[in-house]
């Protein structure tokens, strides 16, 4: 049985390359496990790092913040991704910008369900799963070539 889940995508940047509504659409609905309500925005530098720096303290901008404020049915949080960091990013790391841009998608719905990367175990499965979600929507393996994409949370 398919589950369902409320998507608000919030476009805060003045970025003009940053994907579409039904592309975050398709890759939270293939990342998601169980019902769920959030908010996806997308920001400016100035916004991601005034995040970063409320909730961890960290003084710069990162890729992609996950807030989680029920996980009971349904899950409920928010997912912040700083355009500039993601192209800044992919153009480094010679990635596809939409390619990176559900990576790091993936990623945060994956945190939004308990997924974690701290300890070693943890990131292994968590990678392994980003991989065959990715791999599901016709991406290669973002930790093959370029190394891994994600910020430490």
């Amino acid at each position: 049985m398919e589950k369902s889940f409320k998507l608000m995508v919030q476009y805060a940047t003045n970025s003009t390359d940053v994907p579409t509504r039904p592309q975050f659409r398709r890759w939270v609905k293939t990342a998601l496990m169980q019902e769920a309500e959030i908010v996806l925005r997308i920001v400016d530098e100035a916004e991601g790092c005034e995040l970063n720096h409320q909730f961890r303290n960290k003084d710069y901008a990162t890729n992609v913040l996950t807030f989680v404020y029920d996980d009971t049915q349904p899950l409920t949080g928010d997912i912040v991704l700083c355009a500039p960091v993601v192209s800044q990013e992919a153009q480094e790391q010679h990635k596809n910008l939409i390619a990176h841009y559900a990576h790091l998608t993936v990623h945060g719905i994956l945190h939004l369900q308990g997924y974690d990367h701290i300890e070693e175990a943890e990131a292994v499965v968590m990678e392994q799963l980003e991989t065959q979600i990715l791999a599901r929507l016709g991406y290669d393996n973002p930790y093959t070539e370029h190394g891994d994409a994600i910020s430490p949370q």
